[in-house]
C-alpha cells in the first residue's frame, strides 16, 4: 500500500504563514502587522470570554502579552472556499512561571486574493498534555 503524500495549496501555505506571524505580532506587540492584517469588523473572543473589536485588540496588543513565552505546537488549516480555519494549538509560559496550553480557531476570509482574519476565538488551560 503506497503512502498518501498530503499536498498544500498556496493558499494553505500563506494561511500557515499569517498564523506564525500572527503568534510572533502578538509576542512583539506589534500592532501594525494586526492594523494590516485584521478585517476592520474583526473580533476576538478571549479566553476569560471578554470580546474585543478591532480597535480593543489593538489597544491591548500595545500593552504587550501576558505571557513570557509562547511555543506553537500544532497548526490545521481548514479551507471552505474564500474562508478557512486555522486551528492551532500551543504551550506558553506566564509571567508567574506558571505554564499553560492554548488551543485557538482564527477564522480568516479571502477578499481580493488578500487573507484577512475577521474573528478568533481562544480557549486556555492549565492542563499540559497535548492531544
Amino acid at each position: 500500500m503506497a503512502a498518501q503524500i498530503e499536498s498544500r495549496s498556496a493558499d494553505e501555505t500563506t494561511l500557515e504563514r499569517l498564523n506564525t506571524e500572527y503568534i510572533q505580532a502578538y509576542m512583539s506587540s506589534d500592532t501594525g502587522w494586526y492594523d494590516e492584517h485584521l478585517a476592520d469588523e474583526f473580533v476576538c473572543i478571549e479566553a476569560d470570554g471578554t470580546v474585543l473589536d478591532k480597535t480593543k485588540f489593538l489597544r491591548k496588543t500595545a500593552e504587550g502579552p501576558d505571557v513570557l513565552d509562547y511555543q506553537l505546537v500544532r497548526v490545521h488549516v481548514r479551507m471552505y472556499g474564500r474562508v478557512a480555519l486555522v486551528h492551532g494549538t500551543g504551550k506558553f509560559t506566564r509571567k508567574d512561571q506558571s505554564s499553560g496550553v492554548s488551543r485557538y480557531t482564527d477564522v480568516y476570509v479571502q477578499d481580493a486574493n488578500e487573507w484577512k482574519a475577521v474573528s478568533a476565538q481562544i480557549t486556555r488551560t492549565s492542563r499540559l498534555d497535548i492531544e
